[in-house]
């Protein structure tokens, strides 16, 4: 299956679940609750407020070499959406990929969304785990904190 089959399929229009392809073409879908997405709305006003000269998207799908993945928020410079635009999927990552883990994800998938998004282009990954912990990386591995925002204090969720 292509992306665009996908985004045109009507019977995949409303379902509560993240959509990703693998590289086989296989549909993987997870699900996410209300607090993963109060986190990507939030995350994604902190990229906008912090960092100026760019945008943020949630549910940014981007081609990698294991198939389509969707960062839950991206943050895409200026330069970057003057050369790719909104292709969809985006032909390699924008600079900041951020996944908010659901309880259905697993560490090791964690990992290889890291490796993924960092070899198709991105410069940081971050992974926001349900405790309020981010990892932040880069390609020469783990950092201790994010180069684009240093200081990132996620709201009380309960």
């Amino acid at each position: 299956m292509l992306w665009s089959e996908v985004l045109t399929n009507p019977s995949l229009k409303d379902l509560p679940f993240k959509i990703e392809l693998n590289r086989y073409g296989k549909i993987e879908m997870s699900p996410a609750s209300n607090k993963h997405g109060r986190l990507q709305l939030f995350l994604g006003n902190l990229l906008e407020r912090k960092l100026k000269k760019g945008a943020a998207l949630t549910e940014c799908s981007i081609q990698t070499s294991e198939g389509v993945r969707v960062a839950d928020v991206a943050w895409c410079s200026n330069e970057f959406i003057k050369q790719h635009s909104y292709e969809t999927p985006y032909s390699s990552a924008p600079e900041i990929c951020i996944e908010v883990v659901s309880p259905s994800n697993s560490k090791e998938e964690m990992a290889n969304k890291v490796g993924w998004y960092l070899q198709a282009g991105a410069k940081e990954v971050w992974i926001v785990w349900e405790n309020g912990v981010i990892d932040y990386y880069d390609i020469s591995g783990k950092l201790a904190q994010s180069v684009y925002v240093p200081i990132v204090k996620l709201p009380k969720l309960g």
